[in-house]
């Protein structure tokens, strides 16, 4: 192991220095040692400021495009998700139309993301010990049935609620291996140099497509209905997969294991449980998923009975949201290294609850368009930072079963989130319980941020020790961490 030959050693390091500061230099001093900064007036290794070498006429926000193969998942999957959004979009409200009823509404994405939680853990260790790319083109393709199966159900008329509820399910399990296998494959595709600017991209996409697909699904809906929102979201997934099948992936080594799948599940948590920095920042993270989050299903509602707009209105609405978050998304991307991601989480957050407060209380359609600008900049500021930041801290050979762990949080308990706003919608109505939501997250956000001092060292340890072996820590630093 060259690391404990040249003395770098995390457990050895850490073992030696009498305090946190000292035990941090000496973790640094040994990183400059091995990556010197080049005229370079910061006093930050490069595993924290990320000033790797810059392709020549890539501009820093998009350098993670330098990659044939980011370039291919890129524009697949850019086609592909504003087909996903519109289908979306479509889906809430065909099941309004369809009841009338804003616990249904909650219901729906309940039946939709509570799978997610239940199999995310799986999900994560297929990614884990299976050949990644052949994972995503899987759930590409089963996404793409589901979606031809509504859309010709809702086509002919046979539609029924039920239906929905199924067809959400199956789409849910899907994602539970979609989300853990496509996060952990980003670094498979730009190496671990680029990974935040990708991940910043891949956000950035994500939100282009949702002011994209609410649009062309309002106009589509108003006009023609909501099946043919669901036939274009099948034939979107034709780009990614072809994308996904012209890729040249050089499949990184697993480790060997004789372990069983609940043993390495259960590794998966520990190692979450015991790092203090992840651990707050999931916690964070699902406090949001929960009580916040359910905006988006009760949006509908602000649309029709509030604000008036009808359908058209609420894909202009959710637009809105897409404008803010891609500007969230954009400013990571500009970003070169995670120091002070960690303030960013707790401001955002912070933030994005004070913006759904006054968006609840907004009788006005422009207003609250506006408004839905700094909810979705602050939502996804404090994703994409909370993600970027996860996947700086672990391990490749964790990589899967972490990120697994933060599709439960993420997507997991936003179920639980939307079968509860709905439930506090039919009884005290939309605008007050998006209120509370959005002060339940500012208190999140506070409680994060006096939590920072304490965790900010460790943290700074995680991702030195991650850039000091190129993304695969020696087996020392993994113990070290859990064993705490």
């Amino acid at each position: 192991m060259p690391a404990v030959r040249q003395g770098i050693c995390p457990r050895r390091v850490w073992a030696e220095g009498p305090t946190t500061a000292t035990r941090t230099a000496a973790i640094e001093k040994k990183v400059f040692e091995r990556f010197p900064l080049s005229n370079s007036p910061s006093s930050e290794p490069q595993a924290l400021t990320g000033s790797a070498p810059r392709a020549i006429g890539v501009p820093a926000t998009l350098r993670a495009l330098r990659h044939r193969n980011f370039q291919l998942f890129f524009g697949g999957q850019l086609i592909s998700l504003i087909g996903t959004w519109m289908q979306s979009m479509a889906q809430a409200w065909l099941v309004y139309r369809l009841t009338g009823s804003s616990l249904l509404l909650g219901s729906v994405g309940f039946a939709s993301q509570f799978p997610v939680f239940l199999v995310a853990p799986f999900g994560g260790i297929v990614a884990d010990r299976h050949n990644r790319q052949r994972v995503v083109i899987g759930t590409q393709v089963a996404s793409m049935i589901l979606a031809l199966v509504l859309a010709l159900l809702t086509l002919t008329g046979r539609v029924q609620v039920w239906h929905i509820f199924v067809l959400a399910a199956l789409l849910g399990v899907v994602n539970a291996f979609d989300i853990p296998g496509r996060q952990a494959f980003l670094v498979d595709m730009v190496g671990k140099e680029d990974l935040m600017n990708a991940i910043a991209l891949n956000s950035s996409m994500f939100n282009g497509a949702r002011i994209i697909g609410p649009a062309i699904a309002g106009i589509l809906v108003a006009k023609l209905g909501e099946g043919w929102c669901f036939f274009g979201n099948g034939v979107s997934y034709i780009a990614v997969i072809i994308g996904l099948l012209m890729m040249r992936v050089q499949r990184p080594a697993r480790r060997a294991s004789a372990a069983s799948p609940w043993a390495h599940i259960i590794e998966g948590f520990r190692f979450v449980a015991h790092t203090a920095p992840m651990r707050a920042i999931l916690l964070l993270l699902g406090l949001v998923s929960l009580v916040a989050m359910p905006y988006t299903i009760l949006m509908p509602i602000f649309a029709d009975k509030i604000l008036h707009g009808g359908a058209r209105g609420l894909g202009i609405l959710m637009g809105a949201t897409g404008v803010g978050a891609l500007l969230g998304a954009l400013t990571l991307a500009s970003r070169t290294g995670v120091h002070g991601l960690g303030r960013w989480v707790a401001f955002s957050c912070g933030g994005f609850g004070v913006s759904l407060i006054l968006f609840s209380l907004s009788r006005n359609f422009w207003l609250s368009a506006a408004l839905l600008l700094p909810v979705g900049f602050g939502m996804m500021l404090q994703m994409s930072s909370s993600n970027t930041l996860i996947q700086a801290m672990v391990p490749d050979h964790l990589r899967g079963r972490v990120m697994a762990v933060y599709s439960m949080m993420f997507m997991g308990m936003a179920p639980f989130g939307a079968f509860l706003g709905g439930a506090l919608a039919d009884r005290l109505g939309a605008p007050l319980t998006v209120s509370m939501g959005a002060v339940a997250c500012i208190g999140g956000a506070a409680l994060f941020g006096l939590q920072l001092p304490k965790i900010r060292v460790e943290a700074r340890q995680l991702i030195i020790a991650q850039g000091m072996t190129a993304g695969a820590p020696p087996e020392e630093m993994t113990a070290r961490v859990v064993e705490d």
